[in-house]
């Protein structure tokens, strides 16, 4: 590494904490009602929204209330977008009259999009039309990432409440979400997009001469809009097939630096508005410190890796499937923060990732992609091994576990043990299932642990919701379409629905005054052992899988084997 590399990293994590508490107290008065600055330039078209669709904005409801009208909003975004791509051919802005997409591979990206996973087994520019990409797929980006919002404000809600029923309006937490952080956000960041070079327009595809005399296609569309949200709502879909390292999504070296930071701006700034809701910053600014120390932990082990040597290679480092234009420190960077996220975005590609680099990218999914996370998803899923540490601490230390002063009981537990099993559920059993399994094996592009891993970083990218791949694997054929689907479904609801009956439990309870005998949850003990609980847990169960791809992989690399 070169001493600008380091400069950029430590530039990268200090404007990371600097910004958190500047978006966090703007989001903490969006969801909190009071005045803030986008609330004269969209307040009327929030008011005109609750009208057309009839919604008290002030009518709170209970839990089951606010789930049951989530479900419904994401399942008519699933058909619209299912649809759209069925009948492709016959709809408008379509100039370079694409086909029809065929029922599976519209129902995984319907799916895919609808959850925040933004998993692409299609070339974007030879398979989706403008209409689709803007109508389906952009809209989807925003209420995707509305959506992950909208959950953790009600866990928000379920926490700094007492002897109530009531969670909030997921209409209301799913319209200020949108209009007040998505949208100005996602403005600002297109224009700063286009002023970099990003293409942003209607036209048909280009065809000019290459040096050597050849024709070549260049593909052209509105990117800039989609490519702005798909990184700030931790969408990680990109316009383009190879992503953001394609020129026409990621031009220069300060759009790539954008990019990067744009993926974890909000899901960090989410851990100082959760501090300023449950009435202590040192509570947020503690799960932002286990965020943190996992981060920059795995981002070390990645660039160590990247740069150490290896007899494969002569010795030298690895620019396999690097982007030569940013070099390997920023296609580390962003592959830690795209898995640390429940992005999916790349600049590089994962599969050619050395073997500890691409463990710590499944790592980072497997572990439920807390460390930082998607937009509201990350914190959500923290929660959950929030729950299960004071749980623990509270059988160490004899005492009834408690967490902000309300009791954890045994269904709250419970809750958390299932929103905790259903990703590896999907992770471990789905990749047992394609491993073993034909039509799971023909799609392989590498033999052996690396070929192993390419099915474990689907299925992983699957559940955790994330979207990139280890782009070996050819997951565009009805097995993977299907299961992929399945597993996305499984890895956001089995885990939406469990925390929303958690904050409606604490919600109902009264709120315990700190005593001397209270198990604090805002200290560096805590966070310690909340660290323990999330690499343990993902230990345990993750460790079997991982001995069988990456590790052994770097084993054998070491010993000049590769696959």
């Amino acid at each position: 590494m070169t001493t600008l590399d380091i400069i950029q990293v430590l530039l990268f994590i200090a404007l990371l904490i600097g910004l958190t508490p500047v978006l966090g107290k703007y989001m903490y008065k969006v969801f909190t009602g009071e005045k803030h600055i986008m609330l004269p330039v969209f307040g009327w078209l929030e008011k005109l929204i609750y009208k057309f669709v009839r919604v008290n904005p002030d009518n709170e409801t209970n839990w089951k209330s606010y789930t049951f009208g989530l479900l419904l909003f994401n399942m008519v975004g699933f058909l619209f977008v299912f649809l759209i791509q069925l009948f492709q051919a016959q709809l408008p802005l379509n100039p370079s009259n694409l086909a029809n997409v065929s029922w599976h591979s519209a129902f995984n990206t319907a799916v895919s999009f609808m959850t925040n996973t933004n998993w692409q087994g299609y070339g974007g520019e030879i398979t989706l039309s403008y209409f689709v990409q803007m109508i389906g797929l952009a809209v989807q980006n925003f209420v995707s990432a509305a959506t992950g919002i909208a959950v953790i404000i009600a866990v928000l809600r379920g926490i700094s409440r007492k002897n109530t029923d009531k969670l909030g309006n997921f209409w209301s937490d799913l319209t200020r979400s949108t209009l007040y952080i998505l949208l100005p956000l996602s403005i600002l960041f297109a224009v700063v997009l286009v002023g970099q070079g990003v293409v942003q327009n209607f036209n048909s595809y280009e065809t000019v001469q290459t040096l050597q005399g050849g024709e070549q296609v260049l593909p052209m569309g509105p990117a800039a809009s989609q490519i702005a949200i798909k990184q700030l709502g931790t969408n990680g879909g990109g316009f383009f097939n190879t992503n953001s390292a394609h020129p026409f999504e990621n031009p220069t070296p300060f759009s790539n630096f954008l990019e990067m930071f744009a993926i974890l701006i909000i899901s960090a700034s989410l851990t100082y508005t959760y501090g300023k809701m449950v009435g202590s910053t040192r509570q947020g600014w503690t799960i932002f410190s286990v965020m943190m120390m996992l981060f920059v932990t795995g981002l070390t082990i990645s660039l160590y890796s990247e740069y150490s040597t290896n007899p494969v290679f002569g010795h030298l480092s690895s620019m396999e499937g690097k982007e030569t234009r940013f070099g390997i420190t920023n296609s580390v960077i962003w592959s830690t923060s795209t898995t640390a996220a429940s992005n999916g975005s790349v600049n590089a590609m994962h599969d050619s990732l050395s073997p500890l680099a691409g463990m710590m990218a499944i790592i980072n999914i497997m572990l439920g992609e807390i460390i930082f996370g998607g937009v509201g998803a990350g914190l959500y899923g923290m929660f959950v091994f929030v729950i299960l540490t004071v749980f623990i601490a509270g059988l160490m230390v004899g005492r009834t576990p408690e967490y902000m002063g309300k009791k954890v009981g045994a269904f709250e537990v419970q809750m958390a043990i299932i929103a905790n099993l259903s990703t590896s559920f999907v992770i471990l059993i789905f990749t047992a299932w394609a491993a073993v399994s034909s039509y799971g094996l023909t799609s392989l592009n590498n033999a052996g642990p690396h070929g192993f891993s390419e099915i474990l970083y689907a299925f992983s990218s699957a559940a955790g919701n994330n979207g990139s791949a280890f782009a070996g694997l050819n997951a565009n054929t009805l097995f993977y379409n299907l299961t992929l689907g399945i597993g996305m479904l499984i890895g956001r609801f089995g885990v939406i629905i469990p925390v929303l009956a958690i904050a409606g439990s604490l919600a109902g309870k009264n709120i315990t005054p700190n005593s001397a005998g209270t198990f604090r949850t805002d200290t560096w003990l805590f966070a310690g052992l909340l660290i323990a609980v999330i690499l343990i847990v993902g230990g345990l169960t993750y460790f079997p899988a991982l001995s069988l791809g990456p590790i052994i992989e770097h084993l054998l690399m070491n010993s000049g084997i590769t696959f």
